[in-house]
């Protein structure tokens, strides 16, 4: 019966974090004990589920959350995002950050039962198109949580007056619904307040990072931000991890181009478009590889050809100087 408990208390642990693995292997575990008992009909029926539900795709054995209600409605948009962290490209150290949140987290209860908080505030900074609002997407489908996505920049001027409270909303829902919460545009909040000497964006920052010191472990809050220089030095030692992004490089830009590509990437001598993709962020190199896999779907062809890409990446070099 000891062993039953152990089972159960470790099934409910398991799931709690969203770690899939060792659910299925506590789960493995007792269709073996049953089997061992001669409850041969149950063991099959619990090894049947367990397959069943391991070919299931992760994105179809989540229930779809209820959307924001009330106040929180007016501040956030709510997903379910369908990317996984083996479709997250970076250099090897900034990938082993995002899994070590990715760890943490699914463990934080064994964290937490030892006085250790898991990572649960952190700072992305780097160019746009560089894949922080990715990473983000990244953590709430690893964790099988909803992304929350609040923009600070359209919060400030709709909510004039009102910022202070309506970011509480927003913290009170942190404690309350386990998501990943993220503050996009947060340089429009985190700037520097020894250059700004507005009372009212003061108080703000102010509260905001009171919200942070105290936020709640069960969910995880994001802030991204494309200008790190004008960001308050305060801000800084309130997050657990800062991790910074930068532009791909040649390596990471086929990576990048070939996940988004798939088949039709076949035969492209990748290190011949080096040249062609220095300097496009992670965003303008997908936006390129699917312009180049129109061309080539619309005249009949199967696979994309480097000069397909070459072109098609010279147009979103031109258009990214004309944006700058």
């Amino acid at each position: 019966m000891a062993g039953s408990a152990d089972h159960i208390k470790a099934l409910v642990r398991s799931h709690a974090t969203g770690d899939d693995a060792s659910f299925y292997a506590v789960a493995t575990q007792i269709a073996a004990q049953e089997a061992r008992k001669g409850h041969t009909r149950l063991a099959k029926d619990l090894k049947q589920t367990i397959e069943a539900s391991r070919a299931e795709p992760v994105a179809r054995r989540v229930t779809p959350i209820a959307q924001p209600r009330g106040d929180l409605a007016d501040l956030v948009s709510a997903s379910f995002p369908d990317v996984s962290l083996r479709d997250l490209v970076g250099p090897p150290e900034l990938l082993d950050q995002v899994r070590q949140v990715i760890t943490e987290q699914r463990q934080r209860r064994t964290l937490l039962d030892r006085g250790f908080v898991p990572a649960h505030r952190l700072l992305l900074e780097g160019p746009p198109g560089t894949g922080k609002t990715m990473t983000a997407a990244v953590l709430a489908h690893e964790l099988s949580v909803p992304l929350m996505t609040l923009r600070l920049d359209s919060l400030m001027s709709k909510f004039l007056g009102e910022t202070a409270s309506k970011l509480r909303v927003v913290f009170d829902a942190v404690a309350q619904q386990r998501a990943v919460y993220l503050f996009d545009e947060f340089d429009a909040l985190g700037g520097d307040r020894s250059s700004n000497d507005v009372g009212e964006a003061r108080r703000i920052l102010n509260s905001f990072l009171v919200f942070l010191e105290e936020a709640s472990p069960e969910s995880i809050v994001v802030a991204a931000t494309n200008h790190r220089a004008i960001l308050d030095r305060a801000l800084f030692r309130r997050f657990d991890l800062v991790i910074t992004y930068g532009l791909p490089t040649a390596k990471e830009a086929a990576a990048v181009m070939r996940a988004r590509l798939g088949p039709m990437a076949k035969g492209i001598r990748w290190s011949a478009l080096s040249k062609a993709t220095a300097g496009l962020s992670h965003a303008d190199l997908v936006k390129g590889a699917e312009a180049a896999a129109k061309q080539a779907l619309m005249r009949g062809d199967e696979r994309v050809g480097a000069d397909d890409l070459t072109v098609a990446l010279a147009a979103r070099r031109a258009a990214s100087v004309g944006h700058a």
